[in-house]
This record gives C-alpha cells, sequence and structure tokens, in this order.
C-alpha cells in the first residue's frame, strides 16, 4: 500500500487528499500533517472558549467566482452548494469592488467547513501539532521529521506549506532544489496583517447598516465584519461576532510585535471607526505572516515536481493565484502529476 504524505491541511492540502481518494488507483494510505491545533489554513474559523455555535471567520471572508472559473470549476461549486457548505452571499459589504459576472459565495458554518469537508471526503488520517523539520532520502522512501516524536517513512510527499517554509526545511530535500528554482522559490513573496475576531454574548446589538465594510482611511483597519450577519445565521441564542482585518502596512510594521500588544492598537484603532462598540466577552487575535500571495512562483503551472522516484511534489496558490480558484488549480496539478506516478 503506498503510504501518501500531504503536509498542510489548508485548501490546497485537503482538496489534493480528497482528489486522490477519489482518483487515485486504491490501495493508497493518506496521511494529513497540519503544524497548527485544526483545519483550515488561511481559511480558518475561530469559536468562542464560551459557545462553539458563536464562530468567526479570520482567514478568508467570501469566495469569489468568475465567469471563467464557474466554468472551469463547476463541479466543485456545484457540490459545495449542493451540500449547503456555500451559500450565495446575499449581505450587503461597502466599499465591496464588483467585476460583471462576478458571483460571490459564503460558507454558513464558516469557512474551515470547506476544509473539514474535504478532509472527511479524503478518508486520511489527519494529525494537527505536526510541524516538519526534515525530508531524508531513505532506501528510495521518503523519511519525514517532525518537530516531536520520531520520523516516519513514506513513498509519496506532497507539500503544500507556504514556500518559506519550505525552504527552511532540513535534510536531503535542501540538496534537491536547485540554484535556479530555489531563486525561483524565492522570489514568491506574502502580504502579512493580522486579524481580531470579537466574540458578543447573545443579545448584544451591533448597530450598522451593513454585514461588511472595506475601510480606506484608517491606517491600521482595512476590513470589518459582523461575521454572523455576513454568513446570515443571526440569531437571538448566539451572540454576534465580529472580525477585523488590518492594512498590510499595519502588519508588516507590528509582524514581530506581541500579539496582546497588536491587539491593544488594533482596538484603539477600531474604537475611532466604530465608537460605543460593546465589550467582547472572548478575543482572537490571529497573526498572518503569509496572508495572500502578492507575487507567485513563475512557470510553474499549479506545481512544482521536486524528485521523481520516491515522488515528491509542492503544491499551493503559491503556484497559482491566492484565492479559492488558485487552490482548486493547484490541487488539480498536483493530482495530475501524481497520477502518473502511484
Amino acid at each position: 500500500m503506498a503510504r501518501v504524505l500531504i503536509v498542510g491541511a489548508g485548501l490546497t492540502g485537503s482538496l489534493c487528499a480528497a482528489l486522490l481518494r477519489k482518483e487515485a488507483p486504491p490501495p493508497v494510505h493518506l496521511t494529513v500533517w497540519e503544524e497548527a491545533g485544526d483545519s483550515g489554513g488561511r481559511m480558518m474559523t475561530a469559536r468562542s472558549p464560551y459557545n462553539p455555535q458563536s464562530t468567526v471567520d479570520l482567514g478568508a471572508q467570501y469566495i469569489t467566482c468568475t465567469p471563467h472559473y464557474a466554468q472551469q470549476h463547476q463541479s466543485f461549486y456545484d457540490d459545495l452548494l449542493a451540500l449547503g457548505i456555500l451559500k450565495p452571499l446575499t449581505s450587503p459589504i461597502e466599499g465591496m469592488v464588483m467585476k460583471e459576472g462576478d458571483c460571490n459565495f459564503v460558507a454558513p458554518q464558516g469557512v474551515s467547513s470547506i476544509i473539514k469537508h474535504y478532509l472527511k471526503e479524503s478518508g486520511a488520517d489527519v494529525c494537527f501539532r505536526h510541524r516538519v523539520t526534515q525530508v531524508n532520502l531513505r532506501n528510495d522512501k521518503w523519511e519525514v521529521s517532525k518537530d516531536t516524536g520520531p520520523p516516519e517513512q513514506f513513498d509519496i510527499v506532497v507539500l503544500t506549506m507556504p514556500v518559506p517554509r519550505i525552504l527552511q526545511l532540513q535534510g536531503d530535500i535542501a540538496n534537491l532544489i536547485s540554484e535556479c528554482r530555489r531563486r525561483q522559490l524565492e522570489s514568491v513573496s506574502y502580504s502579512s496583517r493580522y486579524a481580531l475576531g470579537l466574540f458578543y454574548e447573545a443579545g448584544t446589538k451591533i448597530d450598522v447598516p451593513w454585514a461588511g465594510q472595506y475601510i480606506t482611511s484608517n491606517p491600521c483597519v482595512r476590513f470589518i465584519s459582523i461575521d454572523n450577519k455576513k454568513r446570515n445565521i443571526e440569531s437571538s441564542e448566539v451572540g454576534p461576532s465580529l472580525v477585523v482585518h488590518t492594512t498590510v502596512p499595519f502588519g508588516v510594521t507590528h509582524l514581530e510585535h506581541g500579539t496582546e500588544d497588536v491587539q491593544g492598537l488594533i482596538f484603539q484603532q477600531l474604537e475611532g471607526v466604530l465608537p460605543g462598540l460593546p465589550r467582547p466577552v472572548a478575543t482572537q487575535c490571529q497573526k498572518w505572516r503569509h496572508s495572500q500571495v502578492t507575487n507567485a512562483a513563475a512557470n510553474f503551472h499549479g506545481q512544482l515536481t521536486l524528485h521523481l522516484k520516491p515522488f515528491l511534489v509542492c503544491g499551493g496558490d503559491a503556484f497559482t493565484q491566492s484565492n479559492f480558484d488558485g487552490c482548486v488549480t493547484s490541487a488539480r496539478c498536483v493530482l495530475e502529476a501524481l497520477k502518473n506516478h502511484i
């Protein structure tokens, strides 16, 4: 039985796992390692510690589908819509730029429900708090080390974490990346920002006419969403939740600062944008060191194959574009590369 390791439980990793289960010839044993404590990656949904039904999307806020991808990826959209995992965005988002023919979707149960759906479909063994540190060649297999526990061996490895994390890996993998490829990978760049989620008691009113708003006049706050309102799941029994995304310049300036200090600065600026905001019962501040790809790896067509026997491939939005369709494109390209070698 071929043992396949997928590193990263974000959209590309989870979809790679689901597509492999569906299309790869059996028998294949799928394992997903994720360094965080939950799945989602940059499609992360946080829960209130006081009420797990109160959730907030700290990463992607909604999915924009262009006419081109509505056709190219129709089966993916149709499946998610049929299952109720995605629904059309009908709540007002002030300042959102709409192009002709585009459709926007939200995930009623939080955007991480998309990732959880694909992981469930894959039947993979999913392990959290597994941070990969080394990848070595051992007897025509990959020996993969993590920061805790013994190394494990796999026949195939798929790396879907941000490119800077791939370049940090130790072991034989470092020698597999030629100088030319290394320069191309080092040219990949990401924006950085913070997201602050606020959870409120049931019955709390946040009296604004919008569900989301883009802010253009503040050095810190770029986007605000009343998240339950955005997803059309307002309830008298569950308190509202709010998310603030900072500007990229603020994120870059405060990237190495303590999260508590940054949270205080965001609160100060938020008070200026939304005066009199009620006091939350809980908060969660998320640093996105690798938020969105601002410069993708050129000429890789969705994936980068580093080694053929045994097979090692890299995928993710760094090889396409930083959105839902970019991740779907990369996962499909990874699958095509893998099908030739399983």
